[in-house]
């Protein structure tokens, strides 16, 4: 999809990051933008930052967990704006912690806020965008869904799980040659996912207090220092939209990591090194 002027796009995660960005860059390119996040101060800042800078945007409060809050999102944005044409299921959080750790709470947190928003996204917003006639849909997945590093299992499944997805609706839009589907995978962006705990609600904290995830993990802490743009991510997914490009890979590291993972699966069965370490 070339021309993005006058389109409708819905972001989720869009009050910080990615998808703050994604939505700004969105709108420069003459569209119109639904912004989604649970974080309503943060959410009604960015949508501030947008319109007052010539954007038209609006903000949906929205815990895209629930199957019945995509719904809303959806309905907000058929009122406001009487179709949709791009979808990004943007919105993320890492439960930190071994496999033997994690409990039942971050599984369920963990699995709702990042795979269960892209079901229901995709499920919810489809029908609207084949109605539409064109458009595309972005699932945010991460380098971690290329390859598996220690200490973030949870997301790690997740993100495998996107990708999956992604390349299952790439596969059933064949048909569909108007509308396709991208799957981003981020090294690290400047961001405040290591603070995604912030946002966990209280019936699913462990032992009844809220935990401290990455923010006090040294590889975490290293990553973000050196951390990309995020309003460069954001240019790598508009060239995606226009050049119907599936695979959206942002730092050379990871496609080095996919590299050596292929390889060695190939010649001898085994498991190269990630890329990461969140164990300590």
């Amino acid at each position: 999809m070339e021309n993005l002027n006058g389109k409708i796009g819905v972001v989720t995660g869009a009050a910080s990051g990615i998808g703050q960005s994604m939505a700004e860059r969105f709108c420069k390119e003459g569209m119109s933008v639904v912004l989604a996040d649970i974080e309503e101060e943060s959410l009604h800042a960015a949508v501030d930052d947008i319109v007052a800078d010539g954007g038209n945007a609006v903000g949906v409060v929205t815990d895209v967990s629930s199957k019945e809050a995509i719904k809303n999102l959806a309905e907000e944005t058929i009122k406001h704006f009487g179709t949709v044409h791009v979808l990004h299921n943007n919105a993320g959080v890492v439960a930190a912690g071994l496999l033997d750790d994690l409990t039942t709470n971050d599984w369920e947190w963990t699995i709702g806020v990042n795979l269960w928003s892209v079901i229901h996204g995709v499920q919810t917003f489809l029908p609207l965008i084949k109605e539409s006639g064109e458009g595309h849909i972005i699932n945010t997945s991460s380098s971690e869904g290329l390859q598996a590093s220690a200490g973030t299992g949870a997301y790690n499944v997740t993100k495998f799980g996107i990708v999956a997805i992604t390349e299952t609706l790439s596969n059933e839009l064949a048909t569909f040659p108007d509308i396709n589907a991208s799957v981003l995978c981020p090294g690290p962006v400047q961001s405040r996912i290591i603070e995604s705990e912030r946002n966990r609600p209280e019936r699913l904290w462990n032992d009844g207090v809220p935990a401290a995830g990455l923010v006090d993990n040294d590889q975490s802490s290293d990553l973000l220092a050196g951390a990309m743009d995020p309003a460069l991510v954001a240019e790598l997914v508009i060239q995606s939209i226009q050049t119907n490009q599936f695979w959206v890979i942002t730092h050379e590291e990871t496609k080095e990591v996919v590299r050596q993972r292929t390889k060695a699966l190939l010649e001898n069965g085994s498991l190269s090194a990630p890329l990461y370490d969140f164990s300590e």
